[in-house]
């Protein structure tokens, strides 16, 4: 084949791929929701019949970042400033016990070759205009706010040359970090600013494809576990579920040893990971499945019993059969524990901190504080927030409170999307925002 011929194949399959993607997006406009995100929230929500069309909803809010001078909004009596911005895709955070705030500059690790088929390069191309494909910095970031004036003036590079970092966890002198294959540590001591040390791996984690590719840590208040967070490897088990093994679920990881067992399962895509206030019981946020309209299936906040099985991919919110799934495992379903509440449909909530040590005021006192990095494939949007789930006992009660929001902008455009979110040892929330490439923090007026 001479290089015009070649030239023109790959132009003319451009052309083609670019027609597709546009009749794709277009026709993926039509689904619309029915009901409400407020509907969508809360112990009970309700849960319409499936909405089935030929091409799943697109609604992306293309990136566009902040314009200069300008931040999210915060409700009456708090203020935000950035703590620190240039960052590149900063998506997890970890508060020191001294106060340094550690940041993961990260992002999906390449797919590997032969992995992807005419639908994974659309999601591609829909990823891409929200924002979400830029290549991973593969470092952990450590930043400084020595005077205590809510600003970092210090910044600088702890890990680098990672593999798309996301979880971290502090146990005695070892930092724990999840790559997006393994669970590493480091020697770490208060005030270093820089490791240098080679990582001791302590468990393998799944990786490949990686459908979803954020892994998170939490360690057990003894410190004696490192809890886990592994996403599923697809939307309903399309992969086959032996592409599904050891995923979909919250690891249970002996720190020490490496000796590991499924602590829940059937968490399609669970992320941010709490203890609540009395430190006895673990809290996560999952991504729930697609593909089925705009109305469902709602994201969640759940407390994680040991054991439990939360449905995916059989089911979804409790029993509600996915008829998608087959074979069918109606003795799996009947097991499928309902989740605690709520948090609307597409909303992607991905950042979790409990509310203990915040200063933020008496509405804050008791709950979870959510970061919800947005939709993609709802119309209209929903989530694009920091929301405040208050807690009634060990419970939550109520409607959330926003927290952070002014993240689309009148266009629909993402000015940023939150996604980690934790309480500094001054009590301010801190917010990854990793459009924007800004660090928020949330305070008090004075």
């Amino acid at each position: 084949m001479t290089h015009a011929r070649t030239a023109s194949t790959i132009h003319s399959f451009a052309r083609l791929s670019a027609v597709l993607a546009s009749a794709f997006l277009l026709a993926a406009c039509a689904e619309t929701a029915r009901l409400s995100v407020a509907q969508g929230t809360g112990p009970n929500p309700t849960l319409p019949e499936p909405a089935t069309t030929l091409i799943p909803t697109v609604n992306i809010a293309p990136a566009k970042g902040w314009p200069e001078g300008t931040t999210p909004v915060a409700p009456a009596g708090l203020r935000v400033a950035a703590f620190a911005s240039g960052l590149d895709h900063p998506r997890w955070l970890l508060v020191l016990p001294n106060g340094d705030v550690l940041v993961a500059e990260s992002n999906a690790p390449p797919k590997p070759a032969g992995s992807t088929g005419v639908k994974d390069w659309i999601a591609g191309q829909v990823m891409k205009r929200a924002g979400a494909t830029v290549p991973s910095a593969n470092r952990i970031t450590l930043l400084r706010d020595a005077n205590g004036d809510g600003v970092a003036e210090t910044r600088s590079v702890l890990l680098r040359d990672l593999r798309s970092p996301f979880g971290m966890a502090l146990i005695g002198e070892r930092l724990f970090v999840a790559n997006a294959d393994a669970v590493v540590s480091y020697p770490y001591r208060t005030g270093d600013t820089t490791i240098t040390a080679p990582a001791t791996e302590l468990v393998k984690l799944p990786a490949g494809v990686n459908h979803h590719w954020t892994k998170n840590l939490l360690a057990s208040p003894d410190g004696n576990t490192l809890f886990v967070a592994v996403g599923s490897n697809s939307n309903v088990g399309e992969r086959g579920l032996e592409a599904e093994v050891g995923r979909a679920a919250i690891w249970a990881v002996d720190v020490k040893t490496g000796t590991n067992r499924l602590y829940g399962s059937g968490l399609r895509n669970p992320v941010g990971m709490a203890w609540d206030a009395s430190g006895q019981t673990l809290w996560t946020v999952v991504n729930e499945r697609d593909e089925l309209g705009s109305d469902l299936v709602p994201d969640y906040l759940t407390s994680v019993k040991d054991g439990g099985f939360y449905g995916w991919p059989y089911s979804y919110y409790g029993q509600t059969v996915d008829v998608r799934v087959k074979p069918p495992r109606p003795d799996l379903v009947a097991t499928a524990i309902k989740p605690d509440y709520a948090l609307g449909p597409h909303t992607a909530s991905l950042g979790l901190a409990s509310s203990v040590g915040n200063a933020l005021g008496a509405p804050f006192a008791s709950g979870m504080f959510i970061g919800q990095h947005g939709s993609w494939n709802r119309r209209p949007h929903s989530g694009y927030k920091v929301i405040f789930v208050p807690f009634q006992g060990n419970q939550p009660a109520g409607q959330p409170v926003d927290v952070l929001t002014g993240f689309l902008s009148e266009q629909g455009e993402a000015l940023g999307r939150p996604v980690g979110v934790a309480v500094d040892t001054r009590g301010a929330l801190l917010v990854a925002d990793d459009v924007g490439n800004v660090v928020w923090r949330v305070s008090q007026k004075p």
